[in-house]
């Protein structure tokens, strides 16, 4: 059975429980100190992770190759600087219990199980694990009305989702005899597939597109951003997106690889919906969080345009945008968490006026995240839409370029207004002092962000190695 392959998450999931019994037993708040765990956890999964052996295990339900290596790392990344934003938070906000950190943890796990899921069962075991720990952490401040609402309509719309995506698996299974991805790839060599399998195929499309929220299955995604604890959105808008989109690339680049014909289109309209849709409805928000949840499905749609593209070009452009998406994205929620004012949390465009002068350290590092968002050379985030723009305009898919580069410069509107906010419009009064973690975090995101153009071959040679491993 070889199960050693999977000591990564055997190991985290035994971490796990050993916390949570730890985090049980003392009879004062053990919230910090668990934190603390959780995170040595999560750092010794990620030295395992990068000597995982490559094969297979659990009679082929599980895969551990180059590619997977590569997912987990950056999803292991974004769970750890996740729970960093949430410590000083959770104090101030009296949210300071231990379940936050186990239920990231147990998140993180179903993270890792669905980007080697070698099987439709195993992918909705992973999916199931992280959904679950989502609902909760999402209605974490029980007592807020909103994060209350952020759980309930994120649990209702994910259950309709988690719905759709076993009856599409059912249909695969019924048509197509098995559920295994291996078996599943030799029996549509060729790209012979039955209506009842393509049916079956849109409809596990759907289930996973919901979970990038990718239009038209993108409503949750605002309410429930709004709605989460700060760190809890800042942690929904990385690390279970880089999750999803490998595992939507684990899928259809491998036993649907041959029936590109059928799903192409579908995440081409998916694309294209998602970057129009994130660059005109962020526009008139007031809301911070807001205009980050419709920033994020523009993002998803700009990946997504890699994956429309169907060549190892374009897949390794959906990578390196996901790397680079997740140290913008962690960089600007350790601004907004840090964005509090005599005590309180503030959550709105307006409140970052004047920060230049106010704070210049942490207006300089948004400064450098809303620019590399924008695409503006030489920014990490420009290098991001580069290798997209080029794969898709490489194999003449012109149009979803176009659309592409044209949504960016809508979206810039929205990025550098809040730059102009912050250099030339009057302050709107000090922030408090920043916690030292979440300088660590801003400073740290910041500074690849803004050099990474010095060093792109290390992160493009691994993900070509891991677009190697997945297309074979």
């Amino acid at each position: 059975m070889n199960w050693t392959l999977a000591l990564p998450e055997i190991v985290l999931g035994v971490s796990g429980l050993l916390i949570l019994l730890g985090g049980v037993i003392p009879k004062k708040e053990s919230f910090f100190p668990v934190s603390m765990a959780v995170i040595g956890a999560l750092v010794l999964t990620a030295a395992l992770v990068l000597g995982q052996a490559e094969g297979t295990a659990f009679l082929g339900q599980y895969v551990s190759d180059a590619f997977s290596r590569f997912s987990k790392v950056l999803i292991l990344l974004g769970a750890a600087l996740g729970l960093v934003l949430a410590l000083d938070w959770n104090e101030k906000q009296g949210l300071a219990r231990f379940e936050y950190s186990v239920l990231l943890l147990f998140a993180t796990l179903g993270m890792m199980v669905m980007v080697s899921a070698n099987d439709l069962m195993s992918l909705y075991i992973g999916l199931e694990l992280l959904s679950l720990s989502l609902y909760v952490i999402a209605a974490f401040d029980r007592d807020n009305p909103r994060s209350a609402e952020a759980g309930l309509k994120y649990f209702v719309l994910g259950a309709l989702a988690s719905g759709l995506l076993l009856y599409g698996s059912s249909l695969v299974y019924g048509f197509a005899g098995t559920t295994n991805f291996d078996r599943l790839a030799d029996a549509l060599h060729g790209g012979q597939a039955s209506t009842g399998l393509v049916v079956g195929l849109v409809f596990v499309l759907a289930g996973l597109c919901f979970k990038v929220s990718a239009v038209p299955f993108h409503m949750w995604t605002p309410d429930v951003y709004e709605g989460a604890p700060t760190p809890v959105t800042g942690f929904f808008a990385t690390a279970p997106k880089v999750a999803a989109i490998a595992l939507l690339m684990r899928v259809l680049a491998g036993p649907f690889a041959d029936l590109s014909a059928q799903w192409g289109q579908v995440i081409w309209l998916a694309a294209a919906g998602s970057m129009i849709l994130g660059a005109f409805a962020a526009i008139g928000q007031r809301n911070i969080k807001r205009l980050m949840a419709y920033s994020s499905i523009g993002h998803v749609g700009y990946a997504l345009m890699g994956l429309a593209v169907v060549n190892d070009t374009g897949y390794r452009g959906v990578l390196v945008y996901m790397a680079i998406y997740v140290v913008m994205n962690l960089g600007t929620f350790a601004v907004l968490v840090a964005m509090r004012r005599q005590g309180r949390a503030l959550e709105t465009i307006d409140d970052l006026a004047g920060l230049g002068r106010t704070d210049p350290g942490m207006a300089l590092w948004m400064g450098v995240f809303m620019f590399s968002m924008a695409g503006i050379p030489p920014l990490a985030g420009f290098f991001g839409k580069l290798y997209v723009f080029l794969a898709a305009v490489q194999q003449g898919y012109w149009v979803l370029a176009v659309i592409g580069v044209l949504t960016s410069v809508v979206a810039s509107y929205y990025y550098l207004r809040i730059v102009k906010l912050m250099y030339f419009d009057a302050p709107a009064g000090a922030l408090d002092a920043r916690p030292v973690g979440l300088t660590m975090v801003m400073t740290g995101t910041g500074l690849l962000t803004l050099v990474f153009f010095l060093f792109p071959a290390q992160l493009i040679g691994a993900a070509q190695v891991a677009v190697a491993s997945l297309t074979g």
